[in-house]
């Protein structure tokens, strides 16, 4: 099936809800750099949303502000219903928010299933003391976690590597590890900070298609920061775009690749 027939029967089978996250007039600087300036667009429920722009447009600034990394000078996240002026990532991640990195943090010495197993560790109530020791309780726990963690190994197409040390497999590998460890967390929210930076068309085309699947059929809200245009356009169901740290564009792929200033900005000078 090709990319797009995929994105067609993924767009008739999910629907999009309400806004389960809001940015509000959002501004960050650093000593005095302007990061973001009163930056304000929301995501719904279901849908792939993107932010794109130049290098330097605030994009990861922002995936900073949405999981509690940075503290804006001003604005508030809203997330479900419930508004934060300081959001903290373990508040974040409380709230079912998980994120990839564009610079892997992969534990490169442990295996395929361990890397994944660590975005369990949020969900685990037993102790460390019975974990370590693999107690009664902790011991059938951890047996769970793992069964969980299968399903997303098999999901994502890695069952041949899972006992593979994670710094051996390919860079495109590699990234789909990270995929399969943020969805470890079972998240509501997905933050991917450029998940096909470096890859080539064909590992493009495989990460396009298990972003579309995890949106389908984990029902899971995705914010996406993308350099790869082409991807951006096919997969997402609406666009914001950032410039020198402000809002440019926001809306439908067709709406913002008709934006005037975003042709100018990003794209290019329309002839």
């Amino acid at each position: 099936m090709s990319m797009m027939n995929e994105i067609e029967q993924s767009a008739t089978t999910r629907q999009i809800g309400d806004v389960i996250l809001e940015l509000q007039n959002i501004s960050l600087s650093f000593g005095g750099v302007k990061a973001l300036t009163d930056i304000s667009f929301n995501v719904r429920e279901h849908e792939i949303r993107a932010i794109i722009g130049p290098n330097g447009a605030g994009k990861s600034s922002m995936l900073n502000v949405i999981n509690g990394v940075y503290t804006p000078q001003q604005g508030h996240v809203s997330l479900e219903g419930a508004t934060f002026s300081r959001m903290t990532p373990r508040r974040a991640a409380e709230m079912g928010v998980a994120r990839t990195f564009q610079n892997l943090a992969l534990f490169k010495g442990m295996s395929v299933l361990d890397n994944i197993m660590t975005g369990r560790n949020l969900r685990m109530k037993s102790g460390v003391f019975a974990q370590a020791f693999r107690m009664g309780s902790a011991e059938r726990e951890e047996i769970a976690h793992r069964e969980y963690v299968e399903t997303i190994i098999d999901f994502l197409e890695i069952q041949a590597y899972r006992k593979t040390p994670v710094g051996r497999l390919s860079y495109g590998l590699q990234k789909r590890v990270d995929l399969g460890r943020a969805l470890a967390m079972e998240p509501r929210l997905l933050l991917l900070d450029e998940p096909m930076a470096g890859m080539n068309i064909e590992e493009k085309q495989d990460m396009s298609r298990f972003i579309l699947d995890v949106n389908d059929e984990f029902g899971t809200t995705i914010v996406l920061i993308e350099h790869d245009m082409g991807v951006v356009m096919d997969i997402s169901d609406r666009v914001v775009v950032l410039d020198y740290g402000k809002k440019i564009g926001d809306g439908t792929p067709d709406e913002v690749r008709q934006n005037a200033d975003v042709i100018r900005a990003y794209l290019g000078v329309a002839h």
